[in-house]
């Protein structure tokens, strides 16, 4: 039989959301062209033998910033540009990122798009696309701005409810919401109580607690949870599915999963830094607690990192992304800034003045795959659903990615047999982003991808540890509308969008 491919993957333990079945992978211009049990060799085709070992889609990455800074008007900038933050990307086995186009107050959503598209398009070395950041809701950029950019590709729009500069008040975010459920836009949710933050930073500082720890102090999970409740009515007001990101707090899953449970349509996106590490980070010596600043905190009680486990296990969460926010930690414009901006001179620093963020792009497959489905915590098919499927049909780019099958790009991480697993510590020294620290410095993993591909090209050699993919070979994906559940047309009073 001449099926004419470019390449096969043979003897591999294909795993799908839904599926495990032992196949080979036959593809052809960069899709999967036939999955069948011994494909007959063809010639001239490449293969790969997979040895016994797991394939799993590539990973999508659905939260990540690249070449922009939270903490911009602090003086902060990225560690990574886009040819770095990608090029870590494969390395950990992501072949699909999407970032963030921020909207300046006043200013345009389509001139965010363009100028992020001048950062990213000759740079990056996997496949992307962006979320808006909307800081301005007005009628023009609601109802004019967004509905041409849901034609370009972009579904998605994130909001904050904290941050002088990028926070949204009720008002505002009910605007958001009636728009997104016009366009069929999913909108993402930042959920931290704003003033409650203030007062509490404001109070910490007229004390004197500065340290890298009382970042934590300032948002206690009540923080989390009281702007995860509010925002939940007003998404069950408007009708409108809402993805609540970078949840940390078990009272803030709890609420979460009650709605789910009252069959509204919730999503909750949780990060490896939640599931792995913990508050006492934050308390290392001197000023290195800096390094693991981030929001919503990491959370004091070791027993909150099982709650997350249990969340991922038991589908609370939709989608496993990486925030991957990246500063440097010996950079005047980076962590330091936390010592540089001290009025207190406190000898640990100052940590309303510390850029939130991590780096965690090219770790976040690996800590899933090894913690998650190594440990027992979660089965293959569920990693699947978190690290590549759900957020692809969260974000409208489905069965495009997030999953292997028969014309869907062929995007795959091979993993190693069992018997070829070998111990794998995460060394920074040995990460392709351009951060100078891991938070998960130290951490042993049971195993890191063997081969990454993208579009039928092998882009990460494990062994050689080697991306082999070059700048401006991504494709920038034009994404359609969630194929999640949507709107349910029940609501709590007479009232009803136009």
């Amino acid at each position: 039989m001449l099926l004419n491919l470019d390449l096969i993957v043979r003897n591999g333990v294909v795993v799908t959301a839904s599926d495990q079945i032992s196949c080979d992978i036959g593809i052809k211009d960069g899709k999967v062209k036939i999955l069948a049990a011994g494909i007959p060799p063809q010639e001239g085709c490449k293969e790969i033998d997979a040895e016994g070992a797991f394939v799993t889609p590539g990973g999508v990455d659905s939260h990540v910033h690249i070449a922009q800074s939270a903490a911009k008007g602090l003086g902060a900038r990225s560690a990574d540009d886009w040819t770095s933050g990608t090029r870590s990307a494969l390395a950990g086995g992501t072949t699909t990122v999407i970032a963030f186009a921020v909207q300046a107050r006043g200013a345009s959503l389509t001139d965010a798009v363009t100028e992020y598209h001048k950062k990213s398009d000759k740079y990056s070395v996997c496949d992307y696309s962006y979320h808006l950041i909307v800081t301005d809701p007005n009628d023009v950029q609601m109802h004019t701005e967004l509905p041409k950019l849901v034609k370009e590709g972009i579904s998605s729009m994130k909001i904050y409810m904290t941050y002088a500069n990028l926070k949204l008040n009720d008002g505002e975010i009910l605007n958001v919401l009636m728009a997104a459920r016009k366009y069929r836009v999913t909108t993402m949710v930042h959920c931290e109580n704003a003033d409650i933050i203030d007062w509490m930073t404001n109070n910490l500082h007229e004390r004197g607690m500065t340290e890298p720890w009382h970042h934590g102090t300032s948002r206690p999970p009540i923080v989390e949870a009281e702007a995860t409740h509010r925002a939940l009515a007003l998404a069950e007001l408007m009708d409108t599915p809402m993805l609540i990101v970078h949840v940390s707090a078990p009272e803030a899953v709890n609420i979460i999963r009650r709605a789910q449970t009252r069959l509204l349509p919730i999503y909750a996106e949780t990060c490896p830094h939640y599931a792995i590490l913990d508050g006492s980070e934050m308390r290392k010596d001197g000023f290195e607690g800096a390094k693991c600043v981030c929001a919503p905190p990491l959370r004091d009680d070791p027993k909150d990192k099982e709650r997350i486990w249990e969340g991922l296990a038991n589908g609370t969460f939709t989608v496993f992304s990486s925030d991957h926010a990246p500063t440097c930690f010996d950079d005047d414009r980076g962590k330091k800034l936390g010592m540089i901006n001290n009025p207190t001179k406190n000898p640990r620093g100052n940590f309303r003045t510390i850029p939130n963020g991590l780096p965690g792009v090219e770790t976040r497959t690996p800590l899933l795959w090894s913690e998650g489905v190594l440990k027992g915590r979660i089965s293959p098919q569920r990693f699947v659903e978190l690290n590549s499927t759900n957020a692809a049909k969260l974000y409208g780019i489905y069965p495009q990615k997030g999953t292997i099958q028969p014309g869907s790009d062929a995007d795959l991480v091979i993993w190693r047999p069992d018997h070829k697993r070998v111990p794998h510590k995460i060394e920074n020294s040995k990460l392709h982003h351009a951060c100078d620290y891991t938070p998960f410095e130290g951490v042993v993993l049971e195993d890191w991808p063997r081969y990454t591909i993208l579009r039928g090209k092998v882009v990460y050699n494990g062994k050689t540890n080697e991306v082999l993919a070059q700048p401006g070979s991504g494709n920038f994906l034009q994404r359609g509308p969630s194929t999640l559940p949507g709107p349910r047309n029940q609501w709590p009073s007479e009232w009803r969008p136009e």
